[in-house]
């Protein structure tokens, strides 16, 4: 009896496992792809077709809308995002926040409760999340920040991560200390293309 109750025990604790789990659903062709951010998707420094978002859409043939904001917080974003999640279209949204709110000295407790509230909106519109790390900026140079990885790992979203690092660590990809140049939003664009062939979103 007590070895019964023991696998009943394990099988529960499976399903209740699997049941938290968010399977990738891969695009179809009329679906629209949100990229949803600050400068780093505004594309700042870049024409608009050399933008991210941009390069992702040609990279992929996807509609892919660039809702980047200058200068803007993920407390401001999340405060516009309601009324976007509302387009039928919009199956994936990439979500890249963080920056201003590092170089603003902003609670990094805050950053992560709004991006784990953005990611819970758009799961709530059955829109899928990728989630994009930014780097922490100090006298030291760049250095990762966990709190990506914790929101990746509790909300259950892909994380990319170090790819806004391994841009702006060199010269010849940034405008800025902060900003990729127009060589730096391509290898954006297409590390971001290549992270959704690999999860499935995209078919290689």
């Amino acid at each position: 009896m007590k070895y019964l109750l023991s696998a009943v025990a394990i099988i529960l604790i499976f399903f209740s496992l699997a049941s938290k789990e968010t399977p990738i659903q891969p695009l179809n062709q009329n679906d629209t792809i949100l990229a949803f951010g600050d400068s780093l998707t505004y594309g700042y420094n870049a024409k608009p077709n050399e933008s991210y978002p941009a390069v992702l859409s040609r990279l992929s043939g996807y509609n892919v809308l660039n809702e980047g904001i200058l200068g803007e917080t993920s407390h401001e974003g999340l405060r516009r995002m309601a009324p976007l999640l509302e387009d039928k279209r919009i199956k994936l949204m990439i979500l890249l926040f963080g920056g201003n709110d590092i170089m603003q000295g902003l609670s990094m407790e805050a950053l992560k409760s709004n991006l784990k509230t953005m990611i819970r909106m758009a799961k709530e519109k059955r829109i899928d999340v990728l989630l994009v790390s930014v780097p922490n900026l100090s006298l030291f140079g760049l250095s990762p920040l966990e709190l990506y990885e914790e929101v990746a790992e509790e909300e259950e979203v892909p994380l990319l991560s170090g790819m806004m690092a391994d841009i702006l660590e060199q010269p010849s990809l940034k405008s800025d200390q902060i900003h990729p140049n127009a060589k730096g939003y391509k290898i954006m664009g297409e590390k971001i293309y290549k992270k959704l062939k690999e999860e499935g979103w995209l078919k290689t």
